[in-house]
């Protein structure tokens, strides 16, 4: 078992529902909408014995919004797994194109371009349903003009989505429900989680979702200390020079904005990733003669340190040039009509990362502090976990940031080791 399925794993153990076999006697209209957006096999796929699902489900009739999923029914017993959804970041980054097809989804993408089963999918564990989002990203779109989005539209517009995706799924409203993700879905994740908190409190039968817990990875969560963290880990690691390190800690405060000593001394810092995997530190590269292999460089240098941009998402992998082969991939006409996917005819091809979406953010919480303190007072489980070769949000920063929650430490840090790996997991209250 691979470490992201193992953690899944630990985080969902003991925690199955299981349902009456009443619940899951659909009414004819609810199987019909379900066998409209079942997948019946995609080109290049290995054969599978779960069914898997996707479309598009609306969120607002008014400005022609609907945003993309890809949902697949558990390997084993689905009745009886909980309901994980997944949220890749960016902003503007497809949790289709990146979390399904390269990380922890059944189907990986591989050259050719083609699909093969990952023995570590998540599905072994929960019913997984993946979500583009917020709107315009991956195949998820809208027909207006969309010129401000923020961390308060995705979080209602992912709300309403899945209250809409359970009146088609009606089998799985009852279970456990857990929402994971990784990046910038450290404010997706934990805002999604809230928004239903609060409003379970005043829900009906039918709008009461039944949440159990959240788990983020590598996720920003904090300006101050992801700022911090990320230059300390760089000159830990050898990746600047003490003369750079000790320029941007004299200059930069990472709470106010950027004063242009600041900027001069960051600009050489961000020097450093135009040669280096910032997502994946002893990876090798994509060949720079590669289609699309620029996109494996440092994102784009922040207008200021309270801009958050963190496009093109390079999952660590055996292969650099995985983001091509899944861009190559969701490009291709009977892929699309297999999932029942661009419908509308988006314009331009299929992108990993919509830089329009990401260039149009304006609202972006300085800290998920207070809402994670919410959340755990309100007896929702979280794990914040970290992967200790990621540059851009490194497990320094998740160092730094967990500490300032003040929480107990109910067992100190312990190495834990898996066929002579060492896997580092710090306990805490949480």
């Amino acid at each position: 078992m691979g470490l992201s399925a193992f953690v899944l794993h630990l985080f969902l153990c003991s925690f199955a529902l299981f349902l009456s076999a009443s619940s899951w006697e659909l009414d004819y209209k609810i199987k019909a909408l379900q066998d409209a957006d079942r997948i019946l096999g995609l080109p290049g796929q290995p054969p599978v014995k779960f069914r898997q699902y996707s479309g598009y489900v609306t969120v607002d009739e008014t400005y022609e919004k609907a945003l993309f999923y890809w949902f697949f029914e558990a390997t084993y017993q689905p009745e009886k797994k909980p309901l994980l959804l997944w949220l890749n970041g960016g902003p503007g980054c497809s949790s289709v194109g990146f979390g399904e097809a390269q990380e922890l989804g059944p189907f990986l993408v591989k050259e050719g371009p083609s699909i093969v089963f990952n023995n570590y999918t998540w599905n072994k564990a929960a019913n997984l349903l993946f979500l583009d989002s917020p709107a315009g990203v991956g195949f998820s779109y809208s027909n207006t003009s969309l010129d401000v989005q923020g961390d308060n539209m995705t979080a209602l517009d992912a709300h309403t989505f899945l209250l809409n995706w359970f009146k088609r799924f009606p089998q799985y409203k009852s279970s456990e429900f857990y929402i994971a993700g990784e990046s910038y879905a450290g404010h997706y994740v934990p805002q999604l989680a809230e928004v239903i908190f609060d409003k379970n409190k005043n829900s009906t039968e039918d709008t009461y979702i039944n949440l159990k817990g959240f788990m983020i990875g590598n996720a920003i969560l904090d300006d101050e200390t992801d700022q911090k963290g990320m230059i300390d880990y760089a000159w830990d690691h050898a990746i600047i020079s003490d003369g750079v390190y000790n320029s941007i800690k004299k200059n930069c405060d990472f709470i106010t904005n950027l004063t242009e000593e600041c900027w001069d001394s960051l600009l050489k810092y961000y020097d450093v990733y135009k040669i280096i995997d910032v997502y994946s530190l002893y990876s090798p590269t994509c060949p720079l003669d590669q289609p699309f292999a620029k996109s494996t460089k440092m994102f784009a240098v922040p207008k200021s340190l309270k801009t958050i941009d963190i496009l093109h998402r390079i999952p660590a992998g055996y292969d650099p040039c995985t983001m091509n082969h899944a861009t190559d991939y969701f490009n291709l006409p009977d892929v699309q009509a297999a999932l029942h996917a661009n419908v509308t005819n988006i314009p331009g091809p299929y992108v990993l990362c919509n830089n329009d979406v990401n260039s149009a953010w304006q609202d972006s919480a300085t800290s998920i502090l207070p809402v994670i303190k919410k959340l755990i007072n309100g007896g929702i489980r979280v794990w914040v976990f970290s992967g200790d070769t990621d540059g851009r949000v490194p497990v320094t920063s998740t160092r730094y940031t967990l500490n300032k929650l003040g929480l107990n430490i109910t067992e100190d840090w312990t190495p834990w080791y898996n066929h002579r790996e060492v896997i580092h997991f710090p306990h805490r209250d949480l």
